[in-house]
């Protein structure tokens, strides 16, 4: 289970990282992404970053 939780959460964390740096125009990759330059995937990526981080924290105490 420890292990589950930080596999889920190292992916939920990058693909967040992503997706901010998408939403914010920071990442231009693919450069026909519907997601370059669009505030919500900058929210929705702090949002599954943020539970990605909160996966890793649970699999340490577990």
């Amino acid at each position: 289970m420890r292990t589950l939780f930080l596999v889920i959460g190292l992916l939920a964390l990058v693909m967040g990282l992503i997706w901010t740096g998408q939403g914010a125009g920071l990442i231009q990759w693919p450069a026909q992404s519907f997601m370059i330059n669009q505030s919500q995937w900058m929210w929705y990526g702090a949002s599954t970053a943020f539970g990605g981080l909160l996966l890793i924290l649970i699999s340490r105490k577990v």
